[in-house]
């Protein structure tokens, strides 16, 4: 079974990317996200190259989605945190009433 192709625009520059089906809109969502990234960079003037703006966009977004991941872990811990205060609080609830 062949996989779909997507064509992507990157800078100007096309590209024929496979992608698993139904997973189409969000490759073309992650290739304008990058577009955009790497168009800002460009417009800085302050990196020159493509092979230069591309790393700098994958650092940046990296970063963003390490950032990302980090926060969700503290919001989970201090989710489990309340959770087993409120657990314990109905625990003692229970017991005296």
């Amino acid at each position: 079974m062949e996989k779909p192709t997507v064509d992507v625009d990157i800078l100007g520059q096309y590209y024929k990317i496979n992608c698993p089906k139904g997973h189409e809109a969000d490759l073309n969502e992650a290739a304008e996200y990058l577009n955009k990234q790497m168009k800002e960079i460009r417009a800085s003037g302050k990196v020159i190259g493509l092979e230069k703006i591309a790393i700098i966009a994958a650092l940046n977004i990296t970063h963003d989605m390490l950032s990302g991941r980090k926060y969700a872990r503290s919001n989970e811990q201090q989710l489990r945190e309340l959770t087993s205060q409120l657990d314990s609080a109905l625990s003692h609830q229970t017991k005296a009433g």
